[in-house]
């Protein structure tokens, strides 16, 4: 049982290493609005990963993924959302940083980053896909099942919460106009990349 954890704590973080929606939003919230509002929405990310990972504990996933049309919507609206998110970081950049109470850019961004998992394609899949391949037959599924939940969220709260804390630390020269139109300009292309790749590999063949 060690091995097998230790192979999908591996697995866990070259999967959090790849770009994804997470990784860009985290990263370009942070450049702007500081470490804070990162940390935040880090929070909101891991909820909806939690949630995601508990949903398929009890089978959820599985549901899914044998309804062509719900997965077929759901995948779509996960896609869309990511364009809507490209968009979105175009369109802030091109105006001045809004000035936000604290509270209220803290809700905000943790209710963004709950809201990027829970139509986070991506993490469904790995649910959904990879982390039953690592449940050893011949045990009780289910505790497995919520301790691979678990890691994951874990390792990918440690990664985030590393994106954050790298790009706040960038944000006194990211807040210029100039710097921010590329930033976001950058991370618009960067979420449309990613919106055509997860497209493509979660495309059924």
């Amino acid at each position: 049982m060690t091995s097998v954890l230790l192979s999908y704590i591996v697995t866990c973080i070259a999967i959090e290493l790849t770009p994804g929606p997470n990784m860009a939003y985290l990263a370009m919230l942070s450049a702007e609005r500081g470490r804070m509002a990162g940390l935040f929405a880090v929070t909101g990310v891991a909820l909806g990963l939690a949630l995601l990972g508990a949903l398929a504990s009890f089978g959820v996933g599985e549901a899914i993924a044998g309804q062509p049309w719900l997965y077929e919507t759901l995948r779509w609206a996960g896609i869309a959302y990511l364009v809507y998110l490209a968009y979105d970081a175009w369109a802030d950049a091109q105006r001045p940083v809004e000035i936000l109470d604290p509270s209220q850019l803290g809700w905000r961004s943790f209710r963004r980053g709950l809201i990027n998992n829970l139509l986070n394609p991506k993490a469904a899949l790995f649910y959904i896909t990879v982390a039953p391949s690592f449940v050893v037959a011949g045990q009780a599924a289910l505790p497995q099942t919520v301790l691979l939940g678990a890691i994951f969220v874990a390792v990918a709260t440690a990664i985030h919460a590393g994106v954050v804390l790298l790009a706040g630390s960038l944000r006194a020269l990211l807040t210029q106009a100039a710097s921010r139109r590329f930033l976001g300009a950058t991370f618009a292309v960067l979420l449309l990349v990613v919106a055509v790749w997860v497209g493509f590999s979660t495309a059924r063949q």
